[in-house]
């Protein structure tokens, strides 16, 4: 097996035909996805059960699938439509609380865009008189 860090120079690419070139970047591609599962394991986990999830939301349901799980995913809904308006509900009260609302972010926002924009501008400013003492 190659070494997957190893990258060939140019001649030595020009001098291999395409099937040991896809045979290379196979190995390569392989080595890293090896050498990536072994550092993160849970993040392997985490995309073989996203994966799983996604090939499932493919497939079709059949009719009996649809019969027993629609009452529960009714209220599974109903319970993550209520869970997500507590939250924000809370959320908007302690911001607000603190004095930190749309307007005072839009604000913020606005001073900030000033702010980097005369800092821009001044050292624009600058480069400009370090120029003109030079030349």
């Amino acid at each position: 097996m190659t070494d997957p860090d190893y990258s060939p120079t140019a001649e030595e690419a020009a001098n291999t035909s395409p099937r040991q070139r896809a045979i290379e970047a196979y190995e390569s591609a392989r080595g890293r996805a090896v050498d990536t599962l072994g550092e993160a394991p849970l993040l392997a986990l985490a995309g073989g059960i996203a994966a799983g999830a996604l090939i499932a939301a493919l497939l079709p349901r059949t009719d009996a699938e649809t019969r027993l799980v629609r009452p529960t995913a009714r209220r599974v809904k109903k319970s993550a439509r209520a869970a997500f308006d507590a939250a924000r509900d809370t959320g908007s009260q302690r911001l607000d609380g603190m004095g930190l609302n749309r307007q005072k972010g839009e604000e913020t926002i606005r001073s900030l865009l000033d702010n980097l924009t005369e800092a821009a501008r001044a050292s624009a400013n600058a480069a400009v008189d370090a120029v003109r003492k030079q030349g």
